[in-house]
């Protein structure tokens, strides 16, 4: 009988190399992906007239995320967890960051997918009345994805 696994526990995490080092998720998310996608290269040569051999190409994947911003910078905020002022500030170093998509963080055999990323595009929304603040981020994926955590 399959396992399914709910979207909630699928949390994506920054991999922070100053004290406190560790990972931290990306807080309040309201959903993240992971999109991959292998280039194709098409080819014809005159051994075989008018057919298309298909190769594999590069591989590359970016992953979205949207969330709701909050205060992880005061003492009163969430300061073990990372929001938009964060990713910010990782953004403008123009440095990659590591990440996690930790599918349960409870459990020692979950799935657990490791990468390295830039921050390529982090848009903050504040709406009029009543809406919470909410940011949204895509890391463009740099190298492979790993199973095994580089970090340990």
């Amino acid at each position: 009988m399959a396992t399914f696994i709910k979207g909630e526990v699928n949390i994506l995490f920054i991999y922070k190399s100053t004290a406190p080092i560790g990972w931290k998720p990306i807080a309040c998310l309201t959903s993240n992906s992971l999109a991959t996608e292998l280039a194709t290269i098409e080819s014809q040569t005159k051994c075989d007239p008018g057919v298309v051999v298909k190769s594999p190409g590069t591989f590359s994947y970016s992953i979205d995320a949207e969330g709701q911003y909050i205060d992880t910078t005061t003492a009163g905020g969430d300061t073990a967890k990372t929001s938009h002022d964060a990713l910010l500030a990782i953004q403008m170093t123009k440095q990659n960051v590591q990440w996690k998509i930790d599918t349960n963080v409870n459990n020692a055999t979950s799935v657990k997918y490791f990468g390295t990323a830039n921050i390529s595009s982090l848009n903050l929304d504040a709406a009029a009345g009543d809406e919470l603040m909410t940011f949204s981020v895509t890391l463009d994926g740099s190298g492979n994805i790993l199973n095994v955590d580089p970090n340990v």
